[in-house]
């Protein structure tokens, strides 16, 4: 059994599993929602990239994409470039379940490296699904990047 800490984030968002799908994997989309653009061709076996929007085209993560199942599910391997933790990588699993016009969108990180890094992610997480959700129900991110507010 894996010890390592992992952090699940549930959210609920008013639109349709393919327009969380689109919004998750599409390269644009993720730019404006997560200052990043995700690039990848979302099949099985293939790399995708978390790349800086300033243009310089560096990935600030990188990682594998382990399963897709548009819209439903999509899992993918997290990991800084050139680095092989000695745990593996953490794996990220977007799940995406309809209900009516809502759906609920559940987002696990798993095998992360320790407490301080479950920490960051949680953060993380809470301040880019909250630009998600304010995408997808409203056509536009925060006014704000929420990942920038002080904490505490």
């Amino acid at each position: 059994m894996n010890d390592r800490p992992s952090f699940v984030y549930v959210t609920y968002i008013e639109g349709t599993p393919q327009k969380i799908w689109h919004a998750l994997t599409d390269a644009e989309l993720t730019a404006a929602y997560w200052g990043h653009s995700n690039v990848s061709d979302w099949q099985v076996g293939s790399s995708w990239q978390h790349q800086r929007t300033d243009g310089s085209g560096i990935a600030d993560v990188v990682g594998l994409v382990v399963e897709s199942d548009p819209p439903r599910r999509l899992v993918t391997t997290w990991a800084l470039p050139g680095e092989e933790p000695a745990g593996g990588p953490s794996k990220v699993t977007f799940g995406i379940e309809p209900y009516g016009a809502i759906v609920r969108l559940t987002v696990t990180h798993e095998n992360l490296a320790d407490e301080a890094e479950r920490e960051t992610a949680a953060g993380g997480w809470a301040a880019v699904l909250s630009n998600l959700k304010s995408l997808v129900e409203t056509g536009s991110p925060l006014p704000e990047e929420p990942w920038r507010m002080p904490l505490g």
